[in-house]
């Protein structure tokens, strides 16, 4: 079975897809105790840059380390491919998770799982204006309205009218989500010509380069590391290294809109996840609406959704 067959198999992408939404879904608390670990305080943003730039510098070194001793050509850029692969790195990775970090530092785990989720709608919407072949229908445009409202529900506080919306908290995380979307559609073009992995490596490493240089420059800096800090920093190098390869290959091969929208799952694994290691509450009523709201825009975008076929650019 050649790489095509394998990564257009809907029980692979099933299993590949949910697996990297576990493994993004593990993030939320994962950050949330690094900062505790590194000794990083919530308001502390450039020392939050600091560490996700060795988070995602590693992970990308990780990722051409592996490409390398499969005999892949780790250098096949062009000037001009090379350009386009450190923007795809300054975006998706540097800009992404400039918001996304300030995001978290603002809101809990919880909310800012599932406000994450807008990326989900952001490129079913984007795909419509650049692939002929993964254009709205009803059902998506449904599926979007009742995946914005769950997203929107769990912003609601103990008073049914009192509307909890920051810009620095979720407000910061749904332009992380918007950043990514818009990346993952011009990494996907880039895919077609470039190693998925080889791709994913210089993207998380430039990215990750990048949000280095503006933490320092900021004067962010980490604490001493204890082996528990080094082991979860390990764990995240891993977590983006995995998740990321695989969604490019996903995405690679599959419609956008087949493929982004198991994103809906991060919410719930991250929901899950952060009541468990951060105590969290998620027993309200409105989470339960969210998360119930958030899987009917899932089978509403995936229920006619039509066989597998290879993604084609719209005519300019």
């Amino acid at each position: 079975m050649n790489s095509r067959a394998f990564f257009t198999d809907r029980k692979v992408v099933f299993l590949l897809a949910s697996l990297c939404c576990l493994l993004w879904g593990s993030a939320y608390p994962a950050i949330k105790n690094g900062y505790a670990l590194f000794h990083i305080a919530p308001g502390d943003i450039p020392s939050q840059l600091v560490f996700a730039g060795y988070r995602f510098l590693f992970a990308g070194l990780v990722l051409l380390g592996v490409a390398a001793a499969g005999r892949k050509n780790v250098f096949p850029f062009d000037r001009r491919t090379m350009g386009q692969v450190t923007l795809l790195g300054l975006t998706q990775t540097s800009l992404q998770y400039l918001f996304f970090y300030l995001g978290l530092a603002h809101t809990t785990g919880v909310k800012s799982s599932i406000m994450n989720a807008t990326g989900t709608f952001f490129s079913v919407l984007l795909a419509h204006f650049i692939y002929h072949n993964d254009r709205l229908s009803f059902n998506k445009v449904l599926g979007c309205l009742v995946g914005f409202v769950g997203v929107m529900v769990v912003n609601f506080g103990s008073g049914l009218m009192q509307f909890d919306f920051t810009l620095l908290g979720e407000g910061s995380v749904v332009m992380a989500a918007l950043v990514l979307s818009a990346a993952s559609i011009y990494g996907k073009k880039l895919s077609q010509r470039i190693d998925s992995v080889v791709l994913t490596g210089y993207q998380l490493a430039i990215g990750g380069a990048a949000l280095l240089v503006i933490g320092f420059a900021m004067g962010g800096t980490l604490g001493s590391p204890t082996p528990a800090a080094l082991a979860l920093l390990g764990y995240l190098v891993v977590l983006s290294s995995a998740a990321f390869s695989l969604w490019t290959t996903l995405l690679k091969y599959n419609r956008v809109s087949m493929v982004a929208v198991f994103n809906f799952m991060v919410p719930v694994f991250g929901t899950l996840l952060s009541a468990l290691f951060l105590n969290e509450s998620f027993l309200e009523w409105k989470n339960g609406l969210a998360l119930l709201l958030v899987c009917a825009g899932i089978w509403l975008v995936t229920r006619d959704e039509a066989p597998v076929a290879r993604p084609a650019l719209k005519p300019q």
